[in-house]
């Protein structure tokens, strides 16, 4: 499982999938979450604008990222 840290008090999924590196563009992310391949805390999520806050799970293509609050 990996992490990414965010600044802010959330991050939108597409974002979340891009800084992670699980795909290479916004439109690569889109088409990811409309196809139901995305899971947010185990359940499938067609969102990409959902934030996604410290704690939070993403499960996309055999992977796991957890989003981390940056110490500020």
């Amino acid at each position: 499982m990996e992490n990414i840290k965010i600044k802010d008090e959330f991050i939108k999924l597409g974002q979340a999938l891009k800084m992670a590196g699980l795909v290479d563009s916004g439109v690569d992310a889109k088409f990811a979450i409309l196809d139901g391949s995305v899971k947010v805390n185990g359940n499938v999520e067609k969102q990409r604008g959902k934030k996604l806050r410290a704690g939070d799970v993403i499960e996309y293509n055999g992977n796991q990222i957890t989003i981390e609050e940056s110490v500020r």
